[in-house]
């Protein structure tokens, strides 16, 4: 009963003493004001919440959101090819990709996918 008292007493007192050594080696230096700044997508962090926002950030990420659940939905649509009918299957494919190019067709006449506008 001696032995696991001292033992624990031990490991609590290792413990401690690696606690304050990773605690003193892992200072931070306030030198660089830069480095401890946080990095906000190139925007500085202490000036005016209130900037305005390009909506064309907004919209290329919603494209970007859009084209990404298209070809999430398009996968399946691969792994089913040989389950089901095939001419089912074309009709349903070619629906699906006849909505995703307007959808491509409309983004681009709003002139929302080109970036230098």
């Amino acid at each position: 009963m001696f032995m696991i008292l001292i033992l624990i007493l031990l490991f609590i007192i290792i413990s401690n003493i690696m606690m304050f050594i990773s605690m003193i080696l892992s200072k931070k230096s306030n030198l660089d004001r830069e480095k401890c700044s946080p990095f906000e997508c190139g925007f500085d962090p202490k000036s005016s919440a209130r900037i305005p926002f390009s909506l064309h950030f907004f919209l290329i990420t919603v494209i970007f959101l859009i084209f990404d659940v298209e070809i999430a939905l398009i996968f399946p649509m691969i792994k089913t090819f040989k389950l089901v009918n095939f001419f089912l299957w074309v009709k349903i494919s070619f629906f699906f990709i006849i909505i995703l190019l307007l959808g491509l067709y409309h983004e681009w006449n709003q002139n929302m996918i080109e970036w230098t506008n």
